[in-house]
């Protein structure tokens, strides 16, 4: 079978992927990944891409054509592994985004460039993304939310910016800026801080709103942020477009209020969402979310309802009641899989995502009654 070796770039945003998203594994767990992918990341030009979750229609990437509202870009987890950046064009003022499955928006307006997000490790590619169609400063910089995987290389970003004539204003939710203050972050602190749940902010002419979620599955300072005259909305971590929830579902700190979460930006008016990860969004995407919530809290019932306690455990074997529940979850999760296999097993993420999503979701339905 013949493989195409991954670029340098391509395998430094690998590694950075797996630092960042499998932190929350015990040491030993997370040491043996990352020496696997050092070793051994290349990409097969036999696997074809998962399909589709919303049967879309598919371009090749473009910085001059805009995409239509529910089109997608084609081959995106190909071009992630073998391309510095993807760059597309949303409108005529708003681009998208992706390196190494890290994906944002940037807006070019008259006098300059508003930026969401410092993505981390990847200063030197969003800014050669951005200059690839304008010359204009960066005068905005948003803080979506206070994870770093997300506005971690604003000390580098801010160092490439230094040489430009108007130094950038760095906007935050007041939840963003007070978290920061508690958490004591080294990250530079916003310059202008928006009202929570609910604000705005202008960038020239465009008018930005804030609708922050006053309970948040993902984090405390989690928020969206619409574009209104581009009808862009950005919010990283509330669901990965054309893909199944990520593991955890993204990283969320807890599975309560994710639905309200995902209904309350869809009611919302936009055209293009962009989610930090997976492909460029639509409202079809929150739709086949929700399904798969539905789908996959009901099969947790089921397993919840059919496996005892005690599944799999030899009683005279142990001296902690721990591992009841460890077996426990191991069984649920597992007949949970086996339950959505066909109906979702072809989509990408299916077989490493869906058995801890479903521990998860047994855990918040073992709680909530």
């Amino acid at each position: 079978m013949p493989r195409i070796p991954v670029r340098r770039a391509g395998l430094r945003a690998a590694l950075q992927l797996f630092e960042s998203e499998f932190m929350r594994l015990p040491v030993s767990a997370a040491a043996l990944l990352l020496l696997g992918a050092s070793m051994s990341w290349s990409v097969s030009a036999q696997v074809a891409e998962a399909p589709s979750t919303v049967s879309a229609t598919y371009h090749a990437p473009s910085a001059t054509q805009a995409l239509k509202p529910g089109d997608k870009i084609g081959n995106l987890f190909h071009l992630n592994m073998e391309s510095p950046y993807v760059l597309q064009r949303l409108t005529p003022r708003t681009y998208w985004y992706q390196s190494g499955f890290y994906a944002t928006v940037f807006y070019v307006g008259d006098q300059g460039v508003m930026l969401f997000d410092a993505l981390e490790g990847r200063t030197k590619t969003v800014l050669e993304a951005i200059r690839s169609v304008t010359d204009k400063p960066v005068t905005t910089i948003v803080y979506s939310h206070d994870h770093a995987d997300h506005i971690g290389d604003m000390p580098q970003l801010l160092a490439a910016l230094k040489d430009q004539k108007v130094k950038p204003r760095i906007v935050a939710s007041r939840a963003t800026a007070e978290k920061m203050k508690t958490l004591k972050s080294t990250l530079p602190r916003p310059t202008q801080i928006v009202g929570w749940p609910n604000g705005s902010f202008n960038f020239e002419k465009l008018k930005v709103e804030l609708h922050g979620f006053t309970h948040a599955a993902h984090t405390d300072d989690h928020a969206a942020w619409l574009m209104v005259g581009e009808r862009v909305l950005h919010a990283p971590d509330l669901l990965n477009p054309d893909q199944l929830p990520f593991v955890n579902f993204g990283g969320s700190e807890r599975f309560l209020h994710l639905k309200q979460n995902l209904e309350a930006v869809d009611a919302l008016r936009w055209d293009y969402f962009s989610g930090g990860h997976g492909n460029v969004g639509a409202h079809a995407d929150f739709a086949f979310n929700l399904k798969f919530m539905d789908d996959l809290q009901a099969a947790v019932g089921k397993a919840l309802a059919d496996v005892p306690g005690g599944f799999g455990v030899d009683m005279k074997t142990i001296n902690a009641h721990t591992a009841i529940m460890a077996a426990w979850l191991d069984e649920v999760a597992r007949r949970t899989t086996e339950t959505l296999r066909p109906t979702y097993g072809k989509y990408y993420g299916f077989e490493s995502s869906t058995p801890l999503n479903a521990r998860m979701v047994a855990m918040y339905m073992f709680s909530y009654k």
